[in-house]
């Protein structure tokens, strides 16, 4: 289950920025989708030089997911938006119950 819900949380940040991306194609959405990975990195990810402690990691893993939430609304409809919304939320939590592995 652990490595199935790594999965799904790697899909869902690439599905963030393929969002954002089209959200505001073609310079904007890239320019956002590039302040996302450079935030990621730095504060998120596994070996981030400057990962945030929970409860504020967790708080910018939502705003960036709420915003892909948004931009698949906006793109693709409620549908694609719901079903996006609940993989990235359940998969943010459950990697605070089964940590990702830091090598």
């Amino acid at each position: 289950m652990k490595l199935l819900n790594l999965t799904v949380r790697f899909a869902c940040e690439i599905a963030a920025l393929v969002a954002l991306v089209w959200w505001g194609w073609p310079f904007v959405g890239w320019l956002v989708a590039l302040v996302v990975v450079v935030m990621w990195g730095l504060v998120v990810a596994p070996k981030a030089s400057h990962r945030l402690p929970d409860p504020p990691r967790l708080l910018v893993e939502l705003v960036i997911f709420a915003s892909a939430i948004v931009a698949f609304y906006e793109t693709a409809g409620a549908t694609v938006a719901g079903v996006f919304g609940v993989l990235a939320v359940v998969s943010a939590c459950l990697v605070r119950v089964w940590p990702e592995p830091i090598r």
